[in-house]
């Protein structure tokens, strides 16, 4: 069975069409949960969600509180989800029809982590470059816009998330997961907002981006990764 996690933080333009998505695109009948992990959203989201929650959602919808920090909210989903299968999900990234058969049959297969290819929303050749190695399976080529999936075992072994990064935290999960187990991108993709590129400028946000791998290659920490992102990235 899976649980579908998604931190949310003042995400009312896009979560309302994000569960209806889920709703109608799942498949299997497998999903039993779909939990949404508030970070003290100021906006309605929480609003539309429970909206959205009493009127007709066929997956139940739960709705939760955490401190904000994407790491934190994710490990707080995790806590109360029922789920031996966890399918982290960003609320701006759409998965592709039929999502929960595509990860259901790898885990059939042994396959217990993994992810989606992606493609953003978006044309500019830039994007559509970077959006093509995620068809790789290489531990550069991983993003949490692509989508998490991982089984329960495997999450508590790593012991979640690691709440000390403020930015960076999929990558750190993901990268543990390569170093431990098997990892499998399934020939599929999501689709997720450009919408931070089209704030910040496409080149300069890249840019910026390939920074921040660069520094955590060379050791940089938790809090020097944050530090450079709020002094040169609007969130």
């Amino acid at each position: 069975m899976i649980s579908v996690i998604i931190p949310v933080y003042n995400e009312e333009g896009s979560i309302g069409a994000l569960l209806k998505h889920l709703d109608t695109y799942s498949k299997s009948g497998k999903i039993i949960e779909v939990i949404l992990v508030d970070g003290g959203s100021t906006d309605e989201t929480i609003q539309l969600a429970s909206s959205f929650s009493k009127n007709g959602s066929k997956i139940p919808i739960t709705i939760c509180k955490s401190e904000k920090g994407r790491a934190r909210q994710m490990n707080t989903g995790a806590d109360i989800a029922r789920g031996n299968i966890l399918y982290f999900l960003h609320a701006d990234t759409f998965p592709p029809v039929g999502f929960d058969d595509a990860i259901l049959s790898q885990v059939r297969k042994g396959n217990k982590a993994g992810c989606f290819r992606m493609k953003f929303d978006s044309n500019h050749p830039v994007l559509t470059i970077s959006q093509y190695f995620t068809r790789f399976n290489f531990k550069a080529c991983r993003g949490g816009d692509q989508s998490l999936f991982v089984s329960r075992n495997i999450f508590d072994s790593l012991n979640g998330f690691n709440e000390e990064f403020e930015i960076y935290e999929d990558c750190d999960f993901i990268g543990r997961i390569y170093d431990r187990y098997k990892f499998t991108v399934i020939n599929d993709y999501v689709i997720t907002s450009a919408r931070k590129y089209a704030k910040n400028g496409t080149l300069k946000l890249q840019y910026h981006f390939a920074m921040i791998h660069i520094k955590k290659w060379l050791g940089a920490d938790a809090v020097e990764l944050s530090r450079y992102y709020n002094k040169n990235i609007i969130s």
